[in-house]
């Protein structure tokens, strides 16, 4: 099942998040999970692991598993980079050990101090706050993610945590217009105004953290999980069903693409299982009520500054 892209390029609609996946492990999660049947991965320069997952995919060509062209790669420019996209597109291909990217994004909407091609922290000011660079603006940042199109080294290009002001700022500025708006969405931070805008104007949305962020975020953010909800939990019971199977499909049925990630073989095959029910129309204007424009990502424990304030 695939979104079909403004552009007229096929996105899978459920691929395999890879952030956090360490790098011993990520060998036997992608080629496992081309055999389960995913065929879209979502990466991300500041996740560091782009080499392995180079490596991982460079295996599953050369013995035949699968094709190229049958994969959907995604990553994304990190913030240090927003002066430098074509030669952080090409740090991305070379570790990624790819010709060209299926989608590339725009990862967070702000430049920071620029600390090297690759090098992908968060340089913080003498305060402690995140050293914010003022003379890039998000315009210039995408014409020259643009450039990348024309040169072919890149398929799609796109955006992430844009909220509706930046979205339709982009709309406004740029030739090439954004495929793809990924933000976190999921039961209990539902975004409904974020999604059916750009959706109205041909952007799909992809949902990173698509289950609420569960263990990953709980350990780094604090924060809590959709997936202990009664509510969810009860509809889990009628459909026989796990909630994150539950919460995925509610997701797909928005018709946004979601980016599970797991670092356990038996959730990679349980995410994959959502294609063999469908949610009632009433159980979908159910999910709405558990909406508690709840954000489980947060970046501002590291950076010293909200962003979104």
């Amino acid at each position: 099942m695939a979104i079909t892209l403004n552009n007229g390029f096929k996105m899978p609609i459920i691929g395999l998040g890879v952030w956090r996946m360490e790098g011993k492990d990520i060998r036997d999660l992608i080629i496992n999970s081309i055999k389960i049947g995913y065929r879209h991965f979502d990466c991300a320069a500041d996740y560091g692991n782009e080499a392995e997952v180079g490596e991982a995919l460079s295996e599953a060509f050369r013995s035949g598993l699968v094709k190229r062209e049958d994969l959907f790669v995604t990553t994304k420019l990190w913030n240090t980079d927003h002066g430098h996209v074509l030669e952080a597109c090409k740090d991305s291909l070379k570790k990624l050990q790819l010709d060209y990217l299926d989608l590339y994004l725009v990862h967070f909407p702000v430049a920071i101090r620029h600390t090297g091609i690759g090098e992908t922290g968060s340089p913080l000011d003498e305060d402690g706050v995140l050293d914010i660079d003022t003379t890039i603006s998000l315009e210039t940042t995408w014409h020259a993610m643009e450039d990348l199109v024309s040169k072919g080294l890149v398929r799609s290009i796109g955006i992430s945590n844009y909220d509706i002001f930046l979205t339709r700022d982009c709309l406004a500025y740029s030739k090439v217009k954004p495929a793809v708006n990924q933000i976190e969405t999921h039961p209990y931070f539902q975004r409904d105004c974020l999604v059916k805008f750009c959706q109205k104007h041909g952007i799909c949305v992809t949902a990173h953290t698509p289950l609420g962020g569960a263990a990953a975020n709980a350990e780094w953010f604090g924060t809590v999980s959709c997936l202990d909800d009664p509510i969810l939990k009860g509809l889990a019971e009628k459909y026989k069903k796990t909630v994150a199977q539950i919460v995925l499909r509610w997701g797909i049925q928005r018709n946004t693409g979601v980016i599970p990630k797991t670092s356990k073989f038996e959730r990679l095959q349980e995410n994959f299982q959502v294609f063999d029910f469908e949610l009632a129309k009433e159980d979908m204007d159910l999910i709405r009520t558990v909406d508690r424009k709840y954000r489980t990502n947060q970046p501002a424990r590291f950076w010293g500054i909200d962003l979104y304030a």
